[in-house]
């Protein structure tokens, strides 16, 4: 059953995501604000190059301690090995990348271009609906 499901279809399609000339402050307002560990970095034409994570923030903030600076910019701080999936990816692919990596969310991409966000707790929720619905 689970085979069929597809990402797209659990994942959040109005998602957030940073450019990486955000001002790393901003961004880190932001994700407290939305209550997200974490957010895409996209170019000008929507296509992934990063990740934002809050243990990204954390070294920012640590950083900016030592060296006694302004933050700076996602850019600077960003993880650019980005773990993603594709949309038509089976919710199974998806539950084997949260097991096998600590990610708490992966963006979702058609080719480069981002087209959504997905959480573990968005695999959860849709999990316990599909049970609610007889499914």
């Amino acid at each position: 059953m689970l085979s069929s499901l597809l990402v797209k279809d659990y994942m959040i399609g109005d998602h957030l995501a940073f450019t990486a000339r955000t001002d790393l402050l901003k961004a880190v307002h932001t994700l407290l604000e939305h209550g997200l560990s974490g957010a895409p970095v996209v170019d000008e034409n929507n296509r992934l190059i990063g990740f934002l994570s809050e243990r990204d923030c954390l070294k920012a903030t640590l950083d900016a301690s030592y060296f006694r600076h302004e933050a700076g910019e996602v850019q600077e701080f960003m993880s650019r090995d980005v773990s993603s999936i594709a949309g038509d990816a089976s919710v199974i692919d998806a539950i084997q990348m949260f097991l096998a990596n600590p990610h708490r969310c992966l963006p979702v991409v058609e080719g480069s271009r981002l087209i959504g966000q997905l959480s573990r707790a968005d695999i959860l929720k849709g999990l316990e609906k599909l049970r609610r619905d007889g499914r």
